[in-house]
């Protein structure tokens, strides 16, 4: 008898729908075709396990198993459960009547018990589109794929529960999560925020204005100046997700494993932070099956990468064209998968080897040179590509012993909300372009044009620190995100002051 079931195969952050063929007749013989992968092939001896621990026998016949369509590579366990309910359909172990009306994933334990899988979510979206009646799946994905509205979502916790309920002899309860209410009500919960930070309000306004027009920035400063802490709250002052940011962002969380059990919907910025260490592969992404890396882990979030200089230089000079694309396409010889990558990048650094470069308390120890030297650890055209450039320093005793809290995130963030919203009505009709650190060049001839006192400063400015034509456009855009702020139509020779006053690093004779 032949059987179809219905699973789903993730590429990049999207499903595409595998049709499970199973035909059993005369014979003793198991065959699995359709392009699978070792552990898709492993599958076989989880299901005879499964099926010995609940009571029955793999069928003694010929079984002749297909994944169509052919050409695409299937990997992973999460097609064990639709394997095994095609086996049994096919042998008339069990009512077939329905099977056409579920998208079916999961990973069988060896007592038949359902193990997570990764992917749900796009898998969900896939099984909406495609018009299935229902998506069953493991109990801990539930939520998860629960997000997709018009689509039952059964989660099961074993093997006996999902033959029991496509025989009509159990019952499993839809998971309903109401994602509107979720998303809005786990909006602004946050772990930090910007009031516990004593002093270095000149940073705090730096960030402020990287938010508001969603700008790259690095920190220069000693050890326990507070880069990392600042950097920590960063998402606190971002606008909240929309919806459609919050559900690309779970996608890419989902196809990647790393969402958490139960977890419907991620309502917060992602905030990644990878150790200096890391592969190249990982941050951009990549493997034998493209896998998301950390920059877009990082999509909608911050990306920051502490310690700048101790990165390998391989693995920072891969995000130079993330940073100018928002997206990173991953070319293998049998396919191209390309993931999204739209993050705020959020830098931080030590000014020299031990750290105390233009400390104003602590004497350098650096020999002649080394300071350039250490800051040529990373590419021109890679800082070109950070609008500001920040130095800090450590707080005085006075205003660490301050007990007044200082300024919360959520006045910071009320500000950068605002000129957040006049982007969005400026580039409403410019699709794929939402702050002004995504400015095209003909966009920043209409919206970033100087009168002739700002024009002067910028120019003298380029004359005297040398700067690159990407530096200028920097500029451009960082004065804008300034002018947007204090509410401005036009920008001032102040708002050109203050984002000059932002490529510290550019400035002749900074590094000796």
């Amino acid at each position: 008898m032949l059987v179809k079931t219905y699973g789903a195969a993730v590429q990049g952050i999207h499903a595409t729908t595998i049709t499970i063929e199973v035909n059993v007749s005369q014979g003793i013989k198991f065959f699995l075709v359709g392009l699978p992968d070792v552990a898709v092939k492993e599958s076989h001896e989880r299901i005879v396990s499964a099926l010995q621990f609940i009571g029955l026998k793999l069928p003694k016949y010929q079984t002749v198993i297909n994944m169509a369509p052919a050409d695409i590579r299937k990997e992973g366990a999460s097609y064990d459960l639709p394997l095994a309910i095609g086996i049994l359909a096919a042998a008339e172990k069990m009512k077939c009547n329905e099977l056409d009306r579920y998208m079916i994933m999961g990973e069988l334990s060896l007592d038949g018990t359902l193990q997570p899988i990764k992917g749900a979510l796009p898998i969900a979206i896939k099984a909406r589109e495609e018009g299935f009646k229902g998506f069953i799946l493991p109990k801990q994905n539930a939520r998860e794929a629960a997000v997709v509205n018009d689509l039952k979502v059964y989660g099961a916790e074993n093997l006996k529960e999902v033959i029991a309920f496509l025989n009509g002899e159990f019952v499993i309860e839809p998971t309903e999560v109401d994602t509107r209410n979720e998303f809005f009500n786990n909006l602004n919960h946050f772990d930090f925020d910007f009031s516990d930070v004593k002093g270095q309000e000149s940073v705090k306004r730096a960030f402020e204005v990287a938010a508001a027009g969603g700008h790259n920035i690095i920190l220069v400063g000693p050890p326990g100046a507070g880069k990392s802490m600042l950097a920590k709250r960063v998402p606190t002052i971002l606008p909240p997700l929309t919806l459609h940011e919050a559900l690309e962002t779970t996608k890419i969380h989902s196809v990647a494993g790393l969402l958490d059990k139960g977890t419907s919907l991620m309502t917060q910025r992602p905030f990644r932070s990878p150790h200096h260490t890391i592969s190249d592969v990982a941050l951009c992404g990549g493997g034998g099956f493209p896998q998301p890396g950390e920059i877009s882990l990082a999509h909608n979030g911050v990306l920051f990468l502490d310690e700048l200089p101790e990165f390998k230089r391989t693995v920072l000079e891969v995000m130079r064209q993330p940073l100018e694309d928002r997206k990173i396409t991953i070319s293998r010889s049998k396919s191209t998968v390309e993931f999204p990558a739209s993050f705020m990048l959020v830098a931080s650094m030590n000014p020299c080897p031990c750290g105390y470069y233009n400390h104003p308390d602590r004497a350098c120890v650096c020999g002649p040179g080394v300071v350039q030297k250490y800051l040529s650890r990373i590419s021109g055209p890679l800082l070109d590509r950070i609008d500001l450039h920040v130095e800090i320093v450590p707080v005085p005793f006075e205003k660490l012993s301050e007990l007044a809290p200082s300024e919360p995130s959520s006045a910071i963030r009320e500000r950068v909300i605002k000129a957040r919203m006049i982007q969005h009505e400026r580039f409403k009709d410019s699709p794929g372009v939402f702050c002004n650190a995504q400015m095209t060049s003909r966009q920043m001839r209409q919206y970033a044009v100087l009168d002739e006192a700002a024009s002067s400063l910028l120019k003298s400015a380029m004359l005297k620190m040398n700067l690159s034509a990407r530096a200028y456009d920097r500029i451009l855009k960082v004065s804008r995100t300034i002018a947007d702020l204090d509410n401005s139509e036009r920008i001032l020779p102040s708002h050109i002051g203050e984002a000059i006053n932002y490529r510290n690093l550019d400035r002749e004779g900074w590094a000796g």
